[in-house]
């Protein structure tokens, strides 16, 4: 969002110049001028994407953008936790730290040294629905960065001298998670939310990633990987023809593996307050959760509006209620959380442990006010000027672009998406805002997560409605 400053004109009289002219009389101040009205939201401009498909299934996609020589190749593959079973959590994120640790042509060191001879720097992710390898390099060299990301997903090495280190920097990072209060309500949350579902694993227990093997991980790997499952995007300034060609070299060769499946979830409605004890704690971590509407439904972008009103950025409801007004927390905070065929909604905030009871109160009360009361069409114009500005600012780098794009295939939506957003957010009406939040934010149907000092806490919990406590 653009935040406007307006300032008054300074009125200077008495103005001499050289003694030539003589003083004006004062004037009676001038009636200040309104602020030019802002611009309409331009829609994104979205450069048109080259598309083909391998014989092994590997979807490609060329597009051309920017005028910088650069460009950003990334190969995502739509597997990651959501094919882990209660067994092996974080198993992936293993083979997703070893995939960087050399090929069978290149060992660790050279893997980077040719990143690096190329202006990038390799980088890998693992995350609940798709992992990806990718780098952004000079564009002159965008055949090459291809065929390095081709080698470091068709032969990693895997090596056997680095299983052990790899899982000791896992170990210590899950211990530093277990003393995160906020890392902890999102595990409740998440157990609560999806039970034994893949989505309700957030967190590996030590004696999981004590006992993985690097059988394991090979094993897990060859099971889920594939081009059948894979798209490559090429972003930036490159030479089409020539990078088509390498790609088709280069992962041509690529057993296809195993098709894409989905697991989709049945969320569980808790309709209850979660608490995880935290004797002494100068805080309470809070969670309210709900089910939201997936990405392909169509108030979705209705939807985003709404999460952007009640606590989605610095302006929102929740956001000026709890920290403007009352004090209560520092950086609250609302977002829509999306999978394939799912979501969910969660207000996020930190707040004084003092406070837990009243900062929820008003937090559902802002909610009920979003549920019975179409917003003032200037507070919605505020949000929705906002998430137009974002939603360029989101599109204006190739890797942003890469983002917009994996996020239209993953959940199967139109191409006209990326250009439509924008006409489609300012479209929206205060009375859709209204039925989308009494559609989807039911308190009956909630799930409140505290982490914070239970003896203090739950006495203040009497503010909340029955049904809730």
């Amino acid at each position: 969002m653009t935040f406007h400053s307006i300032r008054n004109r300074l009125v200077a009289s008495s103005l001499l110049v050289f003694g030539l002219v003589a003083a004006p009389v004062l004037a009676a101040p001038a009636a200040k001028e309104a602020p030019p009205a802002p611009a309409a939201p331009k829609p994104f401009d979205v450069p048109q994407r080259t598309s083909f498909k391998l014989d092994n299934g590997l979807e490609v996609s060329l597009l051309p953008y920017g005028d910088m020589p650069k460009v950003a190749i990334q190969l995502v593959v739509d597997t990651g936790n959501i094919h882990e079973t209660a067994d092996e959590t974080w198993l992936f994120d293993l083979a997703g730290k070893l995939l960087k640790e050399g090929t069978t042509t290149r060992s660790a060191a050279q893997v980077a040294q040719t990143a690096a001879e190329l202006g990038g720097e390799l980088d890998v992710g693992t995350e609940q629905d798709q992992s990806y390898v990718g780098l952004e390099v000079l564009s002159e060299f965008a055949p090459k960065a291809v065929t390095l990301v081709a080698d470091v997903v068709q032969n990693p090495a895997f090596p056997e001298s680095e299983v052990e280190r790899l899982k000791g920097d896992l170990i210590r990072e899950l211990a530093v998670f277990r003393t995160m209060p906020q890392v902890l309500a999102n595990e409740v949350m998440a157990k609560a939310l999806y039970g034994d579902h893949p989505y309700g694993r957030r967190l590996a227990t030590e004696a999981q990633l004590k006992r993985y093997t690097r059988e394991q991980v090979v094993k897990h790997y060859e099971a889920n990987v594939g081009a059948a499952r894979s798209r490559l995007y090429v972003v930036g300034r490159f030479e089409p023809a020539e990078v088509e060609k390498v790609v088709r070299e280069a992962f041509g060769g690529w057993r296809a593996g195993p098709a894409r499946v989905k697991n989709v979830p049945k969320q569980q409605v808790a309709k209850s307050v979660q608490f995880l004890d935290r004797p002494g704690s100068v805080q309470s971590t809070v969670r309210v959760a709900t089910r939201a509407l997936p990405p392909t439904s169509e108030d979705a972008i209705t939807q985003d509006v709404l999460n952007t009103m009640l606590g989605g950025y610095f302006s929102s409801r929740v956001t000026s209620n709890i920290r403007e007004k009352k004090g209560y927390a520092y950086s609250p905070y609302s977002a829509v959380s999306e999978h394939v065929e799912d979501a969910y909604w969660v207000q996020n905030a930190d707040v004084t442990t003092a406070n837990t009871g009243d900062s929820l109160k008003e937090i559902l009360k802002e909610v009920d006010t979003l549920r019975k009361t179409p917003p003032p069409a200037e507070e919605l114009r505020d949000v929705q000027n906002y998430l137009a500005g974002a939603f360029l600012l989101e599109n204006s780098s190739r890797t942003g672009l890469i983002y917009k794009l994996r996020y239209v295939d993953l959940h199967g939506l139109p191409e006209t998406y990326l250009k439509d957003y924008v006409s489609r957010v300012m479209a929206v009406t205060p009375e859709q805002v209204r039925a989308v939040a009494a559609k989807v934010l039911a308190q009956d149907a909630m799930t409140i997560v505290i982490v914070g000092d239970m003896k203090v806490v739950k006495p203040q919990l009497k503010v909340l409605p029955p049904k809730l406590r």
